[in-house]
């Protein structure tokens, strides 16, 4: 069984996504095709780069995630290869990876420049469907990384800056909502193992969450624990603090969306 994942920015309009499908399902007949989420939004690298950290692992070993959040295409910039756990991740170098590169297990990491594995033509602004697509199919069917250009160094990529929650020195995590769901709920790059480092370590104050130019006082196990119509905050499936509504939509009713910070203290 092969799995090949899409995550990108496309949306559902235009035949771009369907595109990929029929040139992976060209080289690689078998191959499961799952797709994320085409709805990332447009051009956004950070929304991606923890939409597919927080996603990969719940796919089988042997996995090739294609994630094509790509506002330099056509550029000088470069398409990486990585393996990660026992998964593969095809993506341009403009950060998209840096949750992933950052981690301590690396197992491989390419530069794609052979254009044996690309198709035969290839478009300036559509490298999802002429490298990205292809690239994976064969690698899905065992074409080894090193095939596909020179190895790399997790520190030659582009990285991300000030993409994660900071704690300072008296506990306080601050972060910002890095997306905003279906449902207006406002997620943050605020991890759970951040806050059990210093909020939840302290079992005799709830902490408070401080979101815009509102407070939330604690942090709630489900949906169903706050109060219609109010907002309240709780760890969301990916692993990050939320803010929600119940009821309601957070974004709409908070007036806040991306970008906005986030505090939590004691």
């Amino acid at each position: 069984m092969s799995v090949i994942t899409l995550l990108t920015d496309f949306g559902a309009r235009d035949e771009y996504v369907g595109l990929m499908k029929g040139v992976i399902l060209s080289i690689h007949p078998s191959a499961i095709i799952v797709d994320i989420t085409h709805r990332i939004d447009g051009q956004d690298i950070v929304q991606a780069a923890f939409a597919i950290q927080s996603s990969y692992r719940y796919f089988p070993a042997g996995s090739v995630h294609l994630v094509v959040v790509d506002p330099g295409v056509g550029t000088d910039r470069s398409l990486l290869a990585l393996k990660l756990r026992q998964h593969f991740f095809i993506a341009p170098d403009n950060g998209v990876l840096s949750l992933l590169i950052d981690q301590a297990d690396v197992a491989a990491l390419f530069k794609i420049s052979n254009p044996k594995y690309y198709l035969d033509s290839v478009s300036p602004t559509f490298h999802g469907r002429d490298v990205i697509a292809p690239v994976g199919a064969h690698i899905a069917q065992g074409v080894e990384l090193k095939r596909l250009g020179d190895q790399l160094e997790p520190a030659d990529v582009v990285r991300l800056t000030d993409i994660q929650a900071r704690m300072s020195d008296d506990g306080t995590v601050t972060g910002k909502i890095i997306s905003v769901d279906h449902f207006g709920n406002l997620i943050s790059n605020i991890q759970m193992e951040m806050l059990l480092q210093s909020v939840f370590a302290n079992q005799t104050k709830r902490p408070v969450i401080r979101v815009g130019s509102h407070t939330i006082q604690g942090i709630d196990r489900t949906y169903a624990d706050g109060r219609i119509q109010n907002p309240m905050a709780l760890i969301g499936s990916r692993g990050y603090l939320e803010i929600a509504v119940p009821g309601g939509n957070a974004a709409q009713w908070l007036k806040v969306g991306k970008g906005a910070r986030v505090r939590v203290k004691i």
